[in-house]
């Protein structure tokens, strides 16, 4: 299982998934994130891209390895991550 830390920060870039803009808020995140605990409201009935095992079940087993799918999305994750705490910081 991809090993998630719940931090929300790929919540807060939604708005810049062109097939996901229709869930964004003004500023990009989710509308289902809650800003405070940084978990989803409707985690139970999430869209599909927002399961990473489904996803990489469902979209792209045939083009890569489970390790690879889950190398790039953990890479994403940390560049999300730097990128919301050094303005969190600032």
């Amino acid at each position: 299982m991809f090993p998630c830390e719940k931090c929300g920060c790929c919540c807060r870039k939604v708005g810049e998934v062109f097939f996901a803009k229709y869930l964004a808020l003004s500023d990009g995140s989710c509308k289902h994130l809650d800003q405070n605990s940084n978990l989803c409201k409707i985690y139970d009935q999430r869209p599909i891209f927002c399961r990473v095992d489904e996803f990489y079940d469902q979209k792209y087993s045939s083009e890569m390895s489970r390790e690879e799918f889950y190398k790039i999305n953990k890479e994403l994750c940390k560049k999300f991550q730097d990128e919301f705490f050094k303005r969190s910081n600032e």
